[in-house]
């Protein structure tokens, strides 16, 4: 069974998805930081079998976006509470910059994201 849940967040054309890990590896709510390709990302649970992602480091202070709060729209930065949504990336704060989301997915218990 093949779920795509990247939320509106389209796969650019010549993505690759790559594997990340088990679904069962994410607690609901919470995030993992990975390295996929040499670049950073943050996946977080915030369904049964629904994740998304993001890069890793918060664009403000460099904040560990894994370790930050998560509703099923957004992530908020541990360090100074800036809120990310898991569509465009698009900040709470418009003088801070967005935070790369990438799509994601979960096929038969794996979680891959495409870069």
């Amino acid at each position: 069974m093949t779920a795509d849940v990247s939320d509106g967040v389209e796969t650019p054309r010549g993505a690759t998805y790559v594997t990340v890990g088990s679904i069962s590896d994410l607690t609901h709510g919470e995030g993992r930081a990975y390295a996929v390709g040499g670049v950073q990302i943050a996946v977080f649970r915030v369904g049964a079998d629904e994740v998304r992602a993001t890069g890793a480091v918060c664009p403000h202070r460099g904040g560990p976006i894994a370790d930050g709060q998560v509703d099923g729209a957004k992530v908020v930065c541990p360090l100074h509470q800036f809120a990310y949504a898991f569509t465009d990336g698009a900040c709470s704060d418009p003088m801070i910059g967005s935070l790369p989301v990438y799509p994601a997915r979960v096929v038969d218990g794996v979680v891959e994201v495409a870069l």
